[in-house]
């Protein structure tokens, strides 16, 4: 399969230091398997030009060992806002800014992204009013087992 082949390409990649701090995400490939659609992400910043590097990595060894048919088009990039959290680093790298979370258990939360552990995160509930008033509650601080989350997303405000 070539997404098997692929990924252990680029976690071999990953270790040379010019993109050690990138991490595979994951791949879509289409039904006719003529476009590759390869995720990747980074600790510091995944900009066109290390996607560029990436991919012509990627180009080589599939046109050496023949992998696909001439026609095909493979695109690498980051996963882009609203697509789900999947790898711990991810959460690492987005902590200060708001998450919604839903579990497998069914339950929601939504607030900010304050720390992360192995194993779980700390999200504190976002209080909706501006305004401070004098009795106002504290925030809800909630522990979230990672291996409890279903989807997580980057809440992006403006």
């Amino acid at each position: 399969m070539i997404a098997d082949k692929l990924s252990s390409l680029l976690d071999k990649r990953f270790t040379e230091d010019d993109l050690k701090d990138c991490f595979f995400i994951g791949i879509k490939e289409s039904q006719e398997g003529k476009k590759i659609e390869v995720f990747v992400d980074s600790d510091t910043t995944l900009d066109l030009f290390r996607c560029r590097v990436i991919s012509r990595y990627l180009e080589q060894h599939i046109e050496e060992n023949g992998w696909l048919s001439e026609d095909y088009t493979l695109d690498v990039s980051s996963p882009g806002v609203g697509n789900p959290l999947v790898h711990h680093r991810q959460y690492v790298k987005n902590v200060g800014r708001t998450i919604e979370i839903k579990t497998i258990a069914g339950d929601r939360y939504k607030g900010e992204l304050t720390k992360v552990e192995e194993g779980q995160i700390e999200v504190t509930e976002q209080i909706k009013s501006r305004k401070k008033k004098k009795n106002q509650p504290e925030p809800e601080v909630y522990l979230i087992q990672l291996s409890d989350i279903k989807e997580a997303k980057i809440k992006v405000s403006f």
